[in-house]
């Protein structure tokens, strides 16, 4: 599904990804992972189109899409969350949702005033999408509460809800697991299964807990100082010595 060729970005005299090659495969769940200043953080700024590469390719379902703004790589299928979960505050979980999906007609002034039926149709037809992602992922006793006022594990399961309110193809998760306490950060990691496996959604997931990469991934893949070290399944991964001296050796996230 996604190929990425000889990835490069430099900072003005930094280089935080250097000629980094992978693919992400159909269907699959993958593991990117490595220590502090590896440079994961910013090769999915650049796959989400947050950050135009220095050089090299991200072939996405077979087209060059490096350099793109986010904006495109959204109708195409790539969604991003966040470690810091991006919510809207003062609206409630369900409004959350319903913002989500674009070019609805209620969105222009004027169809408010001459296709009504139109623009009510499409708010049913998001509500109940919405009211759907809700049940999916057990939490429709919050559709009504403001959701600033969620706990941290609640919000990263919001995110989840509003990339189901897209035709997300491939989903960029930094770090689903920072913060959650563990019953929700099992939830948390059954939605991911289940999204992959009943909806057919493909996953790129960062995250510093091993135990979950573990639990989820295959494969996983080990950055360090912003090219790819290894590839392979965690237990090889953390069997690997190259990986043990570049974790002793992590710096400052990138």
């Amino acid at each position: 599904m996604l190929t990425i060729e000889n990835l490069n970005k430099n900072f003005g005299g930094l280089q935080a990804v250097r000629n980094c090659s992978f693919e992400i495969k159909e269907g699959t769940i993958t593991g990117l992972i490595g220590p502090n200043g590896a440079g994961k953080t910013t090769t999915f700024s650049m796959i989400a189109g947050e950050l135009a590469p220095t050089s090299g390719r991200i072939v996405f379902e077979g087209k060059d899409i490096a350099g793109l703004p986010t904006h495109e790589m959204f109708h195409r299928g790539i969604v991003r969350t966040f470690q810091i979960p991006h919510e809207f505050a003062k609206m409630t979980v369900l409004e959350n949702l319903m913002v989500v999906p674009p070019e609805q007609p209620g969105e222009r002034l004027f169809a408010n005033w001459i296709s009504r039926g139109q623009v009510k149709r499409r708010e049913r037809e998001v509500r109940d999408r919405a009211e759907d992602a809700l049940e999916f992922l057990s939490i429709s006793h919050l559709g009504d509460e403001q959701a600033g006022n969620l706990s941290g594990g609640q919000k990263k399961l919001l995110e989840l809800g509003r990339t189901m309110m897209t035709d997300a193809k491939l989903v960029l998760l930094d770090e689903p697991g920072a913060g959650v306490n563990p019953t929700l950060l099992l939830k948390i990691r059954e939605m991911i299964s289940r999204l992959r496996e009943e909806r057919d959604y493909t996953f790129c997931v960062i995250e510093h807990d091993m135990d979950l990469i573990a639990s989820l991934c295959d494969p996983v893949i080990v950055l360090a100082e912003g090219t790819v070290l290894m590839q392979g399944h965690m237990t090889e991964v953390r069997s690997n010595p190259d990986v043990l001296d570049a974790y002793l050796g992590g710096g400052e996230e990138n």
